[in-house]
């Protein structure tokens, strides 16, 4: 029997701007999975406002839990981001200890911080958590800075290849199938960034790279991981999949980046998503 294949996101939802739920849920959607959010929060708007009001469901989040699994409700995959306290995470570990299955995806997007820095209201507490958390993950994404801090090394804006694929081979010791690692700069062409990723499986680097536009939009990061997840559940192999994520995210920008526009509401989903039912464009993923 054909089914819908389903995913359990555990993420919080903001009223206000494309990120998180906001994001994953009509992606997911967009791209023929549905989608059972865990909110772990509500907010009035995301935390790069300067204001927002702030209503915390840890303790909701093993109710949902139990309600699932007497209902006996089934996932093909498992996906958690930004987590805002140790607790929460270890209630997203026992949430994959209980639902877990032999063929199920589980996705761990460990948002800690950026550009070298831990994000506000997060401490090394958070760190040293998620580094348990991520050995429960078949894929892993965190950002250069998040790769780090899982990997207790200094931050530097500028990694050899070398050094990144000696880091991924670290994450994936951890357990991770498969790591990607965004938001890395070309220190030959600061026009470029670009994502790099290990399949252990394959014994494989890949490396996905796009022209740098100067603006930024909350929520890419929980945009680039949905794509991921959606791609690796319908079958994609991770090459085809971080093409299809980094060609997304770019249109998105560019579709945005022409408007005068408030960028802390996120990059212009709406305009974009239809592009998920076309096939993707294989021209630029690389061995690395």
């Amino acid at each position: 029997m054909n089914k819908v294949k389903k995913v359990a996101a555990i993420h919080d939802l903001s009223g206000c701007g494309r990120v998180s739920l906001n994001a994953v849920i009509p992606i997911l959607s967009s791209m023929g999975i549905q989608t059972y959010p865990l909110p772990t929060a509500i907010l009035s708007s995301h935390t790069q406002y300067e204001e927002f009001s702030f209503l915390d469901l840890t303790d909701q989040m093993p109710l949902f839990m139990e309600h699932w699994k007497k209902l006996g409700v089934e996932f093909d995959g498992i996906y958690s981001g930004y987590l805002g306290s140790p607790r929460q995470i270890a209630i997203v570990e026992e949430f994959i200890q209980t639902f877990r299955n032999p063929n199920q995806l589980v996705v761990v997007d460990p948002v800690l911080g950026d550009n070298g820095h831990l994000y506000k209201a997060l401490d090394n507490n958070m760190v040293v958590e998620m580094r348990e958390l991520v050995k429960s993950a078949d894929v892993i994404t965190p950002n250069l800075t998040e790769m780090c801090l899982l990997l207790d090394k200094p931050y530097k804006n500028f990694l050899s290849v070398e050094e990144l694929k000696e880091d991924l081979l670290r994450l994936s010791e951890q357990g991770p199938e498969h790591i990607i690692v965004t938001s890395i700069q070309d220190k030959d062409d600061l026009k470029k960034t670009f994502v790099v990723a290990y399949s252990k499986k394959t014994n494989r680097f890949w490396k996905v790279w796009t022209n740098y536009l100067p603006a930024h939009y909350p929520g890419t990061g929980d945009t680039f991981t949905s794509i991921i997840t959606g791609a690796l559940l319908q079958g994609d192999s991770l090459p085809i999949a971080l093409d299809r994520a980094v060609q997304f995210i770019q249109m998105g920008m560019r579709a945005t980046f022409g408007y005068e526009y408030d960028s802390r509401e996120g990059i212009l989903l709406e305009r974009v998503l239809k592009s998920l039912d076309a096939p993707v464009q294989i021209n630029s993923y690389e061995l690395l």
